[in-house]
């Protein structure tokens, strides 16, 4: 089946404005954790941040720290786990970006799941009102997502189209769109998918993303399968496997290792 990986850290995004806030701090210092590919220390400074957000009532920072931990559990691919803090989302509190981001996450969730008709189904639900006023990593986040569920479905004009998109949020140089790039050529079986991931890679190393990285790695290793470099399939696994070891990510490092 296609891997989707997710390639964009919404959770600097949702870091609660109101940094004086006990609930703002514990959040920022989760997302610093998260840079730092942190993942175990970071989930947990949400975990503390979602308890004071409630203890101050603040029902739309509950709702940010809710989809930075599902966002977590996605990447480590907890699925239902993540479904379940997404549930817990309070969709009448929240602002235009918010609400973009919820409908981010539930598009990367479905896409993981390899549901890309829902996913499609869900990112077509976007108004362009909530489009209009979003951050740009967070477009760039959506039409990311979005174009790799229109490629696995076949429609490549439209994910062209989306990966457009990406590319006005971003820049033709910057890693996460030439992921997304590589992403789409994988999927619909493009020759130059693999010189794409190279360079993804090169850059997200550049950058320190060891997430990404891990990523890219594992991807590489499916593409090398299907091409039958068996060899050079077994080396990114276990390097991709190493990465997300460090990262406490046990799941995908099963997953790199190609164990249930």
């Amino acid at each position: 089946g296609v891997m989707v990986m997710r390639t964009f850290f919404l959770c600097a995004l949702l870091v609660i404005s109101a940094v004086a806030s006990e609930s703002g701090r514990l959040a920022y210092k989760a997302s610093k954790y998260l840079n730092e590919g942190k993942f175990a220390l970071a989930y947990s400074s949400y975990e503390a941040s979602l308890l004071a957000s409630r203890k101050e009532s603040n029902l739309l920072a509950e709702a940010r720290i809710l989809l930075s931990m599902a966002q977590i559990r996605i990447y480590s691919l907890d699925l239902d786990f993540a479904d379940s803090l997404l549930v817990q989302v309070r969709t009448d509190v929240l602002d235009s970006n918010t609400k973009l981001a919820l409908l981010q996450a539930r598009v990367s969730l479905e896409n993981t799941r390899e549901n890309f008709s829902k996913a499609l189904e869900l990112s077509a639900s976007a108004s362009e009102e909530l489009l209009k006023k979003a951050p740009e990593t967070l477009l760039a986040s959506f039409y990311s997502e979005k174009a790799y569920a229109l490629a696995a479905e076949g429609m490549l004009d439209q994910a062209e189209q989306a990966l457009e998109m990406v590319r006005k949020q971003l820049s033709k140089k910057d890693g996460r769109y030439i992921l997304a790039k590589a992403k789409v050529a994988d999927i619909s079986k493009s020759a130059n998918a693999d010189s794409l991931y190279v360079e993804a890679e090169k850059i997200s190393i550049e950058e320190n993303r060891i997430y990404r990285t891990a990523s890219i790695l594992y991807s590489r290793a499916l593409l090398a399968e299907r091409l039958g470099k068996s060899d050079m399939a077994k080396d990114f696994r276990k390097r991709s496997a190493h990465a997300f070891e460090l990262m406490g990510l046990p799941k995908p490092q099963k997953r790199s290792l190609g164990e249930k």
